[in-house]
């Protein structure tokens, strides 16, 4: 396939190595002088000047372009870009680096393919390495839809239960479940919830602290505190 990426910062660059070990062809666009060097000494196409202009744009040859990347650290520079190309019908994704806010995210969702928020992506990793344990978030699907990785322990009050008896609250779902020191996979729902097996489940901020207590044992207040700074810890310094 092939890519167009605005931006040759950290987040581009790095997206434009993976997508290229990958064996995909990929041109960058960048307007620093400096970032261009260290692109093109990578041996990156790179053409030089404002990604949200229509004829850079079209010297990066968008018009054969499977996606674009807008991931520079300007929303007005990426937004811009993403309107073009999707008049190219590139399929488009959009970095944001505000806090992470529902109005800015339903503002831009709409317009674009994906939007993505690498610092909060980052957030994510940091705290799970930090907390380790038994719950780790996975992703952010929405602003109010987080996917979590939860471990059963001796103390959660659907241990012992098969997953067909297990009941979550409306706003969360199972996504995938693993035996203790297996692959996770797709649910079955004789399998019985023991210490040390893990459950991947879609849940609403709303309910995290619900699905907190039923799967991990933690108290009310344990959970609701943690569940919130789930939902907040978007302020932190990751696709």
């Amino acid at each position: 396939m092939r890519f167009v990426i605005i931006g040759a910062g950290r987040v581009g660059l790095r997206t434009a190595r993976v997508l290229r070990d990958e064996g995909h062809e990929v041109t960058l666009i960048e307007r620093d002088e400096s970032k261009i060097r260290r692109a093109r000494t990578q041996e990156f196409s790179v053409v030089e000047g404002d990604g949200s202009r229509e004829e850079i744009l079209e010297a990066a040859d968008v018009t054969n372009a499977d996606a674009l990347g807008a991931l520079t650290g300007d929303l007005n520079v990426n937004f811009t870009a993403c309107m073009i190309a999707n008049h190219y019908g590139c399929r488009t994704i959009m970095r944001i680096d505000e806090a992470y806010r529902e109005e800015i995210y339903r503002e831009y969702a709409d317009e674009v393919d994906e939007v993505i928020y690498p610092e909060r992506l980052g957030a994510i990793g940091a705290k799970n390495a930090l907390l380790g344990g038994t719950i780790r978030a996975i992703a952010d699907i929405a602003p109010h839809l987080q996917v979590v990785e939860l471990t059963i322990t001796n103390g959660a009050p659907v241990n012992g239960y098969t997953i067909s008896e297990l009941q979550l609250p409306a706003d969360a779902t199972v996504l995938a479940f693993g035996k203790h020191d297996q692959p996770l996979g797709i649910p079955d729902e004789d399998l019985s919830l023991e210490d040390g097996d893990r459950l991947v489940v879609l849940a609403d901020f709303d309910v995290l602290s619900e699905v907190r207590q039923l799967l991990v044992g933690e108290s009310p207040g344990k959970a609701a505190a943690n569940a919130g700074s789930d939902a907040t810890s978007g302020t932190g310094g990751v696709n």
